[in-house]
């Protein structure tokens, strides 16, 4: 079962870092290749993952020398069919988490995220006695992407390769894809399959480590004011967080994201209620969404928050006399707000 892609949509244009970094783990990966002749010579790839992994005694016993190599572990792999696996991962989930964060945040919080990958293991691995063995591989990193995912992006669904007699395509909620991966992950770490020191070779604690500081990410990013996320200055455009110092000169000045006028909301009345339909992109979850009444002018002000921020009303029938917000529903991009008449 394979992630193909997802249908979220990004606000700011193509991914480049996430690209980047999918093609700095290409390129490592042949350098590993050529240096042990792909993986034939056991002698060079010893020495290159003692040299280049995290080594768990190394990483509690020689901090800080060791500290470069939970970095160089990262862009490091394993084999072939271990890059392609972390590789489709990455391209499918990363580009949306660095939508959200933009390019700065977004490398330095993948980088936090591996590093907490590699002490969980290297935690687990110390306590079993198995502290010798060096752990490779940019699965840590990109289960964090996984973690935030899940909590930014409820609502999206996974388009799935699934292989079984023959293949398909299936469209799996979020909510079932991630979580789905993450008990099979926790199963697999219990019943001791951990790695590479286990028969599997797969740092499962890296796993859980790396998704629970990425769920922890994504619900403190949900939590802050969006005067901290959005301020002018910081505020995610172009593909990725802009620096306050950046020249205005560089490129052409483009129109704030808060600048772009939405369409006008749609208004429709039922027998004992109405309806709003407003289009309202860069929105996770309708929680993002707020709407109220004003009597006076008999209108309702909209509100979203996300990627993109909106402020906008919509006009009730002169026949309107106090209504109240039932719930608002939200997706793909369409916001529907029904009112009790």
């Amino acid at each position: 079962m394979f992630p193909l892609h997802d249908d979220t949509q990004r606000m700011h244009g193509r991914p480049y870092l996430n690209y980047g970094m999918i093609a700095i783990n290409v390129i490592v990966f042949i350098w590993q290749a050529s240096y042990t002749g792909f993986f034939s010579d056991q002698r060079a790839v010893e020495d290159m993952f003692l040299t280049y992994g995290a080594v768990p005694n190394k990483i509690f016993n020689d901090f800080p020398a060791s500290a470069p190599t939970i970095l160089t572990s990262m862009f490091m792999h394993g084999g072939i069919v271990h890059i392609i696996g972390n590789m489709i991962f990455l391209f499918v989930f990363g580009d949306n988490i660095e939508d959200r964060f933009g390019r700065i945040k977004y490398v330095l919080i993948y980088i936090g995220w591996g590093a907490v990958a590699a002490l969980a293991h290297s935690a687990y691995a110390v306590s079993t006695g198995e502290d010798g063995i060096p752990a490779v591989g940019a699965s840590g990193a990109i289960s964090g992407i996984l973690g935030a995912y899940l909590v930014m992006y409820p609502r999206a669904k996974i388009f799935t390769v699934i292989m079984a007699f023959f293949l398909y395509t299936v469209r799996i909620p979020v909510l079932i894809y991630i979580p789905f991966w993450f008990v099979l992950q926790v199963i697999l770490a219990l019943i001791g399959q951990l790695g590479p020191a286990g028969e599997a070779g797969v740092a499962y604690f890296a796993h859980i480590g790396g998704f629970a500081a990425g769920a922890a990410t994504g619900l403190a990013w949900r939590a802050l004011p969006d005067s901290m996320k959005y301020k002018e200055g910081i505020a995610a455009g172009g593909g990725g967080a802009k620096p306050m110092f950046r020249n205005p000169m560089m490129r052409r000045a483009r129109p704030r994201i808060e600048d772009v006028a939405p369409a006008t909301p749609e208004v429709i009345e039922g027998p004992d209620y109405y309806e709003i339909i407003a289009e309202i992109r860069g929105v996770s979850d309708p929680s993002d969404i707020s709407a109220s009444y004003d009597a006076n002018s008999r209108q309702v002000r909209i509100v979203a928050r996300g990627s993109r921020k909106y402020e906008m009303s919509a006009k009730l029938p002169d026949t309107a006399v106090s209504p109240v917000v039932k719930y608002i529903q939200y997706l793909n991009g369409i916001a529907r707000i029904r009112l009790t008449k």
